[in-house]
C-alpha cells in the first residue's frame, strides 16, 4: 500500500481536501476520503476475517434476536430490520472481549471493521430464518389448529421439529447461490444504495475510525447526534402506541380522507434517512406510484364495488379490491445507479471507490461454483421436498427453481433501490400459482403454502446476501468472508429458529388462537389465501388480469422510452420498479422518503460542501437510531410491557358521538 499519499494511478489526496470553498473555511472539513483514514491499517485476508470469536458472538446474539423475531411473528406479524442492532451488539461484545484480553496480555488479533461486518452478516442471516421460515405465516398456517379457523379444514400438516429443520436446511441455501454472480453488477455497476446496508457500514466504519482524523470526528459526532435523536424519537413515540392505529405513525397529517388511502407522513426517522440516501428519481418514482395507485386507481375501482366484485366482501378478501392490488406486478429493465441522478457517473472516480472496488473484486467467487452449487442444491431439494410434503410434486419444485433466480434478482434490486423487501409478496404469488396448479383435490392448500416457503427462503436470503455484499464493499470486507458468514449464519438459523418456535409451541397451548397471547394473525391469512388459490384465476375479481396485462405492457413501454431518451431527459422519467412498491404497501413511506430528499436538496442549495460531507452521516444516524430502538422495543414487548397511551385521531362525526356518550345526561 502506498505510504507517500499519492496513488500510482495519479490520484492526489489534495483532490479530497478543502471542500468548503464557498465560505473560505479551507481546513474545517479536511479529508473527505473514508478509506484514507484506514490506509495505514492492514486489511486482513478473507480467512482471517472469519474468527472463532466472531461466530461465538454471532451465535449468542442470534439466539436473542430469534426470540425477538419469533415473539413478533406470533403477535403482530410486523418484523423490523435488525441489521443496525446486529452491528452494534457485535461491536459491543467483541470490543469488551478484546479489551479484557488486551489487559491480560492474551490478545492475538485486533478487532477490525471487517470482523464486525462478518458478525453483522452472520446474525442477520441467522435471525432472518425466523422470518422467512414462516413460523407465524405459511408454516404454522399448515397446522390443524389454524386449519380449524379457516375455510379449508381437511388439508393440513402439523408442525414437527424434525421436518421443520429438514425443510429449512433443504430450502434456505439456494438463494445464496442464486445471486452471487450478480454481485458486481448490483454493487459496482448499478451502484445500488441498499440504504440499511449503507447505514450499517457507516456505523461500523465510525466505530473503528482511527484517532486524529478531523473530518471523521465531525462525521461521527453528527452520526451520534442524529442517532441519539432518532432513538429518543422512537422512544417518545412508543408511549402513544398502546393500541392498533395509534401514535404518530398513524397521524392523519394530510387529513382523514387522505389517511384512508395511505397518504400521510408517519414521522419515520428511518425512511426520512432512506430518502436522503436514495437518488431523487427513486423517491419521486415511489411517490408517483403511490399517487397513481392509492390516489387514482383504488378509489376508482372502489366505485365499481357491486359490479366488478361483490359489495359484501371484506376489504382483505382477494376476491375484492385486495385482488387488484395483489395482481399489479410491473417489471423493470432499465436499472438506475446510486447517486442523485440515475445516470450520473462521476468523471473522476474517488479514491474510496477505487480502493473498495479493487478489494471487492480481488477475492472472486467463481461463477462455476455458484451456478454448480445452485444446480446441485436444487436437485437435492427437488428430490427431498416431496418426501416432506407429499402434496408438493417434484415438477412444481423444478419449475419454481427455474424462475426463482429471476425473482430473487428482482427483489434484491428493489431492495437496493428503496430498502423495501417484497419477500412475502413473492411468497403469496407462489401460493396462488402452485395452489391453483395442484387444485383442492390434490392437497393444493399445503402445496401452495410449502411453495410459498420455498420461494420466500430463496428470495429472502438472496436479498440479505446482496445487502451484506454492499455493507462489505463499504467496510472492505471480502465477498468470500461475507458469503461464508452468510452460509454459517443460515445454518445456525435453520437450527436456532425451529428450536425457539418449538419452545413457544409447547409452552403455550393456545398459540394461534384468536384473542390469545400469541394469536399468529398472519397464519390464518396465509391459510385463507392458499384456500383461495386452489380455485385458480377464475376466483379473481373482474378485469383483474386485464389490468395486470395493461400495467405489464406499460412498464415495458416506459422502460423502452427511458432507453431511447437522452441523458438529459431520462432523469425525469420515473422507474416502474420503484413505482410498483406503493401499489401494495401504501404511499406513506414515499412521503417520508420525499421529505428526506427535500431536506438534502435544500441543504445542498445552502451549502453543498457540507451536505456532501455530512449528509450520509445524518441519514445513517436517523436510520441507525430508529433501528437500535427496535431492540429495546422488542424486548419490552417480549416482557409484556405495553405503552400507557393510545393516541388516535378520529373523524368529526366519531368525535361528536364519543362526546355525546361521555357528556352527562340531564
Amino acid at each position: 500500500m502506498p505510504q507517500n499519499g499519492r496513488e500510482e494511478n495519479g490520484y492526489d489526496p489534495e483532490d479530497d481536501r478543502n471542500v468548503n470553498h464557498d465560505n473560505g473555511k479551507l481546513e474545517e472539513l479536511g479529508e473527505l476520503s473514508v478509506e484514507r483514514l484506514f490506509e495505514n491499517q492492514e486489511v486482513p485476508s478473507w480467512r482471517k476475517q472469519l474468527t472463532v470469536r466472531a461466530f461465538v458472538v454471532s451465535f449468542v446474539v442470534s439466539i436473542l434476536f430469534s426470540f425477538i423475531v419469533m415473539k413478533l411473528n406470533l403477535t403482530t406479524g410486523i418484523i423490523p430490520s435488525l441489521n443496525v442492532s446486529a452491528g452494534l451488539l457485535g461491536f459491543f461484545f467483541v470490543k469488551t472481549w478484546t479489551k479484557l484480553l488486551r489487559k491480560s496480555g492474551l490478545l492475538k488479533q485486533p478487532f477490525t471493521r471487517q470482523e464486525n461486518t462478518v458478525i453483522q452478516t452472520c446474525v442477520v442471516a441467522s435471525s432472518g430464518i425466523a422470518f422467512s421460515g414462516g413460523f407465524g405465516t405459511y408454516l404454522f398456517g399448515m397446522s390443524e389448529r389454524i386449519a380449524k379457523l379457516s375455510t379449508n379444514t381437511h388439508d393440513f400438516k402439523n408442525p414437527s421439529l424434525v421436518w421443520i429443520i429438514g425443510f429449512l436446511f433443504v430450502a434456505s441455501f439456494l438463494g445464496l447461490f442464486s445471486v452471487v454472480p450478480l454481485r458486481k453488477i448490483m454493487v459496482i455497476d448499478f451502484r445500488l444504495t441498499f440504504p440499511s446496508g449503507t447505514a450499517t457500514a457507516y456505523l461500523i466504519n465510525s466505530f473503528h475510525t482511527p484517532q486524529g482524523a478531523k473530518l471523521a470526528k465531525k462525521q461521527v459526532r453528527e452520526l451520534g447526534k442524529f442517532c441519539s435523536f432518532s432513538f429518543l424519537w422512537g422512544f417518545f413515540q412508543w408511549f402513544y402506541t398502546a393500541g392498533d392505529d395509534c401514535g404518530f405513525a398513524s397521524f392523519p397529517s394530510l387529513g382523514l380522507k387522505a389517511y384512508k388511502y395511505k397518504f400521510y407522513f408517519d414521522f419515520s426517522a428511518t425512511y426520512v434517512g432512506v430518502g436522503m440516501i436514495c437518488p431523487y428519481i427513486i423517491n419521486i418514482s415511489v411517490l408517483v406510484g403511490g399517487i397513481l395507485s392509492w390516489g387514482v386507481m383504488w378509489p376508482l375501482i372502489e366505485k365499481r364495488k357491486g359490479d366488478w366484485y361483490s359489495a359484501d366482501l371484506p376489504e382483505t378478501s382477494l376476491h375484492g379490491l385486495e385482488g387488484y392490488k395483489f395482481r399489479q406486478k410491473v417489471v423493470s429493465s432499465d436499472l438506475p445507479t446510486a447517486g442523485h441522478s440515475s445516470d450520473h457517473v462521476s468523471s473522476q472516480v474517488s479514491y474510496d471507490d477505487k480502493r473498495r472496488t479493487q478489494l471487492f473484486l480481488r477475492d472472486q467467487i467463481p461463477a462455476w461454483f455458484s451456478i454448480g452449487g445452485y444446480v446441485a442444491l436444487a436437485a437435492i431439494s427437488t428430490a427431498t421436498l416431496p418426501h416432506i410434503f407429499h402434496q408438493l410434486k417434484w415438477y412444481y419444485i423444478l419449475v419454481m427453481y427455474i424462475f426463482a433466480p429471476i425473482l430473487a434478482f428482482c427483489n434484491a434490486y428493489g431492495y437496493g433501490l428503496t430498502d423495501w423487501s417484497l419477500v412475502s409478496t413473492y411468497g403469496k404469488l407462489a401460493i396462488f400459482i402452485i395452489g391453483a396448479w395442484a387444485g383442492a383435490s390434490h392437497g393444493g392448500v399445503v402445496a401452495g403454502l410449502a411453495a410459498c416457503g420455498v420461494m420466500m427462503n430463496i428470495v429472502s436470503t438472496a436479498s440479505d446476501l446482496m445487502m451484506d455484499f454492499k455493507t462489505g464493499y463499504l467496510t472492505l470486507a471480502s465477498p468470500r468472508s461475507m458469503f461464508v458468514s452468510q452460509l454459517i449464519g443460515t445454518a445456525m438459523g435453520c437450527i436456532i429458529s425451529p428450536c425457539v418456535f418449538w419452545l413457544f409451541y409447547k409452552a403455550f397451548d393456545d398459540i394461534g388462537v384468536p384473542g390469545s397471547q400469541y394469536p399468529a394473525p398472519n397464519a390464518v391469512v396465509y391459510r385463507n389465501m392458499a384456500s383461495l388459490g386452489v380455485e385458480g384465476f377464475s376466483s379473481l375479481p373482474r378485469n383483474c388480469l386485464l389490468l395486470c396485462y395493461v400495467f405489464f405492457g406499460a412498464a415495458i413501454l416506459i422502460n423502452f422510452i427511458r432507453d431511447l431518451a437522452g441523458k438529459k431527459w431520462r432523469q425525469f422519467i420515473p422507474l416502474p420498479m420503484a413505482m410498483a412498491i406503493p401499489f401494495y404497501i401504501g404511499s406513506y413511506f414515499a412521503i417520508d422518503m420525499c421529505v428526506g430528499s427535500l431536506i438534502l436538496f435544500v441543504w445542498e442549495k445552502i451549502n453543498k460542501a457540507k451536505a456532501d460531507a455530512f449528509g450520509p452521516a445524518v441519514a445513517s444516524g436517523l436510520i441507525c437510531g430508529d433501528g437500535i430502538w427496535t431492540l429495546p422495543a422488542s424486548i419490552l414487548a417480549l416482557a409484556g410491557v405495553k405503552p400507557p397511551i393510545c393516541m388516535k385521531f378520529l373523524s368529526r362525526g366519531t368525535n361528536i358521538t364519543v362526546d355525546n356518550f361521555l357528556t352527562p345526561q340531564g
